[in-house]
């Protein structure tokens, strides 16, 4: 292969584990993306992870044509972009809805994962009032997704992408903490979402390994991803 080849292969930094990673690869699989997947450690992060995202130092970061881009979310709108006729959309075309996309994504960004990491990661009259503000952006959420099989119709979209973690998280924080958060008697819609999502051909063998999910739930130096 020569230099050239080398440069135009589009590269993956991340952690299997991390959710920003994972929405990353689940959007370039819904493209059609072939790409080279570098693993990080992020106890001893790589010359090349420092190099091309010299600002947060963090993952993901895709590398196309040579070029780095950091940042879940910038990266989803950039391969939605770059590959737009490749596979099926991303964002949709319309102004309006790719407005109430980015509103619903930092939906669960701003207003939901704060209460439902908090819930899992206090005790007593804290962890009650958290749980109580969590189910109070569920209900919010449930009303959005309204009998849909995913929150961009029939196909997964942004917004799925974003709250992705959340078909997988929660379970884990409810085995862990003994209450259920989401039921199907309150939150039938999200239960089918969480269901339709973690089968989708797109994610079902792209999900994190869960005892390494676990592990990373319990380590001070890792906990600070909400959901």
């Amino acid at each position: 292969m020569n230099h050239q080849d080398e440069k135009d292969k589009v590269k993956l930094f991340g952690i299997r584990s991390s959710p920003y990673v994972l929405k990353v690869i689940w959007a370039l699989r819904i493209k059609g993306v072939k790409y080279d997947y570098i693993e990080e450690d992020l106890g001893n992060k790589s010359d090349l992870l420092l190099e091309y995202n010299p600002v947060h130092k963090k993952v993901p970061v895709l590398v196309y044509q040579g070029k780095p881009i950091a940042e879940s979310e910038v990266i989803l709108e950039f391969i939605d972009e770059a590959w737009k006729h490749c596979g099926d959309p991303i964002l949709p075309e319309d102004p309006y809805e790719r407005a109430m996309t980015r509103f619903w994504a930092r939906f669960g960004s701003d207003k939901l994962s704060p209460p439902i990491w908090k819930w899992f990661t206090t005790q007593g009259q804290e962890q009650e009032d958290a749980y109580a503000a969590a189910i109070e952006q569920l209900l919010v959420l449930e009303k959005e997704l309204c009998g849909k099989r995913f929150f961009a119709g029939e196909k997964i979209g942004f917004v799925d992408l974003s709250l992705g973690s959340l078909a997988y998280v929660i379970p884990i924080y409810e085995e862990i903490t003994g209450v259920k958060m989401i039921t199907e008697e309150t939150f039938p819609s999200l239960t089918a979402w969480m269901g339709n999502f973690q089968s989708s051909p797109v994610v079902k063998d792209h999900l994190p390994p869960l005892d390494k999910l676990q592990l990373r739930l319990f380590t001070p130096a890792e906990a600070a991803w909400p959901v």
